[in-house]
Order: C-alpha cells, then structure tokens, then sequence
C-alpha cells in the first residue's frame, strides 16, 4: 500500500510542478515577491498531496524562536527532500543556501534564481565563500531571513556529517542570530527513497545562539543543540 501511495504522490507530484512551472513563467517578470508567493502555492498543495495521498502531515514547534527575531539564520538539519519546501511557509522569504547545480534545472533553476536564493560552488572554496557571503549580505539588506543546511547534503537520522564553513562565515560576518531547528522528516520520507511513509514529521526550532560567540565555540554549540534535538525527535517519531 505504501508503494501504491508512494507512485500515484510522485504522479501527482510531478504533474502538478510541471504545471505551475509553465504556468508561472509570467510571474519571473517581476521583483522576488511575485515568484515567492508564486512558490509558496506550489509549497501548500505539494504538501495536501502529500497529506491526501500519502497520509504524511507534519507539525512545528518554537515558533516563538522565529518571532523573536526580525531577521536570522535558519541552521536547519536535512534528512529529506521535504525540508526544501515547508520553510517557504513559515520564514519571511528565506534565501536559501543550496548547490548551484540546482540552478541547472530546466524551468526550476530559472525560479530559484529569480527568487533570489544563494547558489554555491561546493568545489570554489575560498572563492566560493567570498561569493556566497556577499550574496548573503544582499539578502540581509533586503530584510530577508537566510537558511542554511550545515551538513550541505541530506543525511539519515541517527548520523551527521562534519558541519561545513558556511554556517560559521555566515554566522560570523552578517551578526544575526542563528536558529538552529532540527526534524525527524528523514524517519518518513528517506533520502533517495521511493516510498513515503504516513505519519507526522516535527519541525522544531530551538533557542537562538546570539551573535558575538568565537567559531570554533558557535560550531560546538549548534552541533550539540541540533543533534540533541534530532536525536530525541527520531526517537519520539520511532514510537
């Protein structure tokens, strides 16, 4: 039955991105808005389909974590492709960091780049540092939240990879606070995983780490604050 579910979302999925993809193409003429709010409808009903077909919904706790900043740096934890989409609903126009390759993507590409999200070369370097850090300051004055995934890559629940730079350089060079928020999506929707189980996912944001801490201790605290967290959700979603 999860298969049978898994294959008519996936249908349903494709289809329907297809479709706003084309449809939405007048909406690339005007300013990063437009193309959000554009996104975001593509954003709700990819999720009622999920919910419909799939049974999978999710909840989110801390919020208040959100509201207590006008402005931050969202170290989110990434264990699905589900992650890419929930934060569009619930930050002020979060600019991404994700891998330039997705810029690549037929039709897709082009709306991420008009959305204004930070593309990064995973093999520049210091280059690529200095790129997206000056991306992230543009996207500072316009008043936009930033998020981040530290890990740079999707990893299964219960495991972590080393923390790459960019949260550091982000954290150390804009003086925002950073909200770390950790999820158990990857119990229901794996990586590379076919089919998507029914259940709930939890998103939570946890406590800000304020500006002013050295890297290496900013690095020690989200580490520990994340996996804590992802942790006890894995367990609570495995009950």
């Amino acid at each position: 039955m999860a298969a049978l579910r898994s294959l008519l979302f996936n249908i349903a999925f494709y289809l329907w991105t297809a479709a706003i993809l084309i449809l939405g193409l007048p909406v690339l003429l005007f300013a990063y808005p437009a193309t959000y709010a554009f996104g975001r409808l593509w954003v709700r009903v990819s999720l009622w389909l999920l919910r419909t077909i799939v049974g999978l919904d999710h909840r989110v706790i801390g919020l208040e974590h959100c509201k207590a900043h006008r402005q931050a740096i969202y170290a989110v934890k990434h264990q699905s492709a589900w992650d890419t989409l929930v934060f569009a609903l619930y930050l002020k126009l979060p600019a991404y960091v994700l891998k330039r390759e997705l810029l690549y993507l037929p039709l897709f590409g082009l709306y991420l780049l008009r959305g204004g999200m930070i593309p990064v070369d995973r093999q520049g370097q210091a280059s690529a540092l200095k790129r997206m850090l000056n991306a992230a300051r543009a996207r500072r004055q316009q008043g936009r939240d930033l998020l981040i995934f530290p890990e740079g890559t999707r990893v299964a629940p219960g495991q972590h990879r080393p923390y790459h730079p960019g949260v550091a350089a982000l954290y150390g060079h804009l003086d925002l606070p950073v909200v770390p928020v950790a999820l158990n999506s990857g119990l229901f929707w794996g990586r590379r995983a076919f089919n998507k189980m029914p259940g709930r996912i939890t998103v939570e944001f946890l406590p800000a780490i304020e500006p002013g801490l050295a890297r290496r201790a900013f690095m020690s605290e989200l580490e520990t604050r994340l996996e804590g967290a992802c942790r006890r959700l894995a367990e609570e979603g495995q009950r």
